[in-house]
């Protein structure tokens, strides 16, 4: 792997797409055990997820449904603190167990405003299934069940995670490169 420059900003290698596929199958192995007999539904959160959602997919034994949801929050490099709900739920989620797959969580501001939207739906349970966490970042009370990765408070591109829409389709995760002193 070698250092990518996405728009003014350079990134260098990070985590590979080997180990990137190592952890996609024990988060699986988790959601196979953990919801056996429950058929869940699950929620995808575009368009960053799209990535881990089909790898996480493909190693699900269980019987369950997929489903989309796009949802808004980052400009560029920061969050924006307000989420925007850019493609709606049209499933009916009353009872259901719902898996929201995300590909990064770090504020939690886009996480606390699904499970306010599916609390209000009726669902039977959430379950949060995200590769990345960033837990220096995240001040929210919901619970990540099923976590991928925990990396500290970079900027990440690769893997569906994008700057500026770019990168999104690099198998491999790269961070932003400090700048030099």
């Amino acid at each position: 792997m070698q250092r990518v420059t996405l728009k003014d900003k350079t990134f260098v290698p990070y985590i590979t797409s080997d180990k990137i596929a190592e952890s996609v199958k024990q988060v699986a192995q988790k959601i196979n055990a953990d919801l056996v007999n429950e058929n869940p539904l699950f929620l995808v959160v575009l368009n960053g997820s799209f990535m881990f959602a089909a790898d996480l997919l493909k190693e699900v034994s269980i019987p369950c449904e997929i489903s989309f949801i796009k949802l808004a929050s980052y400009h560029g490099t920061s969050s924006t603190g307000t989420v925007t709900e850019m493609i709606g739920l049209t499933e009916e989620v009353k009872g259901r167990t719902i898996v929201v797959v995300e590909d990064i969580v770090d504020t939690g501001v886009t996480i606390e405003k699904l499970v306010t939207l599916l609390t209000k739906k009726e669902v039977k349970q959430i379950k949060i299934a995200s590769f990345l966490l960033k837990p220096d970042a995240y001040k929210k009370d919901a619970k990540i069940d099923y976590v991928g990765m925990e990396i500290p408070n970079d900027f990440v591109v690769g893997y569906g995670l994008d700057y500026d829409g770019l990168g999104r389709n690099m198998k491999d995760i790269f961070v932003l490169e400090a700048k030099k002193q």
